[in-house]
């Protein structure tokens, strides 16, 4: 995470849920007050709620592997207790949890004793965003610390202002509001209504929920509902096709969606709108047959959301859905093209020697056609893993190849910085995403 020298208004302190908005009035009275200079101008573009379970960091801490900060960032430490459980419990050393090391930590965390239940790590969760959010936007971030353990503490309620000190010369300091409120699941779940209403009424609202949406969840519905936009990161879905097809329902009732990682593809789709640019190569997009695409292993929302992107502008129509497995995981989709010809689509589940932090990004697609004179053959190979797979068949020299490369940073807290400066109705990724859950729904 980038951080940024901050001006304190004032440090964290504890108070009562009821406490919060007269609390922060004294901070900025006192501001007021003190004559200093330059001036601080307090929350003023949006609210944010960011929910920030953080649970396997917690997880780990409780069993012995994880010694470090619960900060909700999976650096090299959090990483290497992440292998050192997986050793331990006789799993697939991935450095990642994935669906079965949850399951196993969450077991083992279950024979504990209460005493032993207890996190003595550091919480470092709220009290911090990005430069690229708060150097320039004046907000209230409300954070969500769902803790592990007994319930019968309630809520603990702590409240700060903080100003990213300008690295230009400027007459006001733009602070950021915040508050941060830990508790268990079931405690913030109670309170879900007091939470919802510590968003100012007449700013943009957004809710960051990083983790698994779950409308079932009250405090996941209060919160969709009082936002102008929920956020997600699809990078994080232990099972990404269930999630999509939740995300693709609560789109249909009217919540505008941004997923973080449907960003992330853009350079993938900027080269392959690029490829078809030239008159004769778009002619050819008729001809396309066989489209395979190569993701690592982990997470199919990147490929899925590709598929969705690439077969909703040709007109596609899914027709079957195979799950065929393997050492690659291959999932065949089958299409009924706009010429009336069927077309195979292919996702193959890449293992890649060095993963970064983001689950399942795309490490190669090719797009051919069985008629061998159309000209649409295209490779993209991602520029740090290339793509062997994809130029293996002899029939390379004849593609287009274009290497691809990554966004300068694709960490989550980065790209939100843009999309709260364009928030709203972003139709390609909604037709995009109905494409992907009109895909998954064939699944037998």
């Amino acid at each position: 995470m980038t951080m940024t020298p901050v001006v304190a208004l004032q440090k964290p302190i504890d108070i009562s849920i009821e406490e919060i908005e007269s609390e922060l009035r004294n901070i900025w009275r006192s501001q007021d007050s003190g004559m200093t200079a330059p001036v601080a101008t307090r929350a003023s573009t949006f609210s944010i709620v960011v929910y920030e379970p953080e649970e396997f960091q917690q997880l780990l801490g409780a069993l012995g592997f994880y010694k470090g900060e619960i900060d909700g960032f999976h650096g090299p430490q959090t990483r290497e207790a992440v292998r050192q459980a997986q050793m331990a419990y006789g799993l697939r050393v991935t450095g990642r949890v994935g669906e079965h090391t949850l399951a196993k930590l969450r077991e083992e965390y279950a024979k504990l004793s209460d005493t032993q239940k207890v996190i003595k790590n550091p919480d470092v969760r709220g009290f911090n965003l990005s430069e690229a959010i708060a150097g320039h936007n004046p907000g209230r971030v409300i954070t969500l610390c769902p803790t592990l353990g007994y319930d019968g503490d309630g809520i603990t309620t702590q409240v700060s202002a903080y100003c990213p000190v300008q690295k230009r010369n400027a007459s006001n300091l733009i602070c950021c509001e915040y508050i941060t409120l830990r508790g268990t699941k079931a405690a913030l779940e109670r309170a879900a209504n007091v939470i919802s209403a510590l968003m100012i009424g007449e700013l943009p609202k957004f809710v960051w929920w990083k983790a698994t949406p779950n409308p079932e969840q009250g405090i996941f519905r209060e919160l969709a509902q009082a936002s102008n936009c929920l956020i997600v990161d699809s990078s994080y879905f232990s099972e990404a096709e269930p999630e999509i097809l939740k995300i693709q329902s609560i789109t249909e009732s009217g919540t505008y969606i941004a997923d973080l990682n449907w960003h992330r593809l853009s350079p993938w789709q900027e080269l392959t709108a690029e490829a078809f640019d030239p008159p004769e190569r778009r002619e050819a997009l008729v001809e396309i047959d066989n489209i395979s695409i190569d993701h690592e292993q982990g997470n199919t929302a990147q490929a899925l959301m590709f598929l969705g992107w690439f077969a909703s502008r040709l007109n596609w129509v899914p027709k079957r859905y195979v799950h065929e497995g393997g050492d690659y995981d291959i999932r065949k989709v089958y299409f009924e093209g706009s010429n009336g010809r069927e077309v195979e689509a292919e996702l193959a589940a890449t293992p890649v020697a060095d993963a970064g932090e983001v689950i399942g990004d795309l490490i190669g697609l090719r797009i051919t056609s069985s008629n061998l004179s159309a000209n649409c053959c295209t490779i993209l190979c991602s520029e740090t893993t290339g793509c062997m797979r994809m130029e293996a068949g002899g029939g390379a020299q004849s593609c287009r190849v274009e290497q691809v490369s990554a966004l300068s940073d694709q960490r989550a807290d980065l790209i939100l910085g843009q999309q709260l400066q364009r928030w709203g109705e972003d139709v390609l990724y909604q037709d995009s995403l109905a494409m992907a859950a009109q895909i998954l729904q064939l699944r037998s």
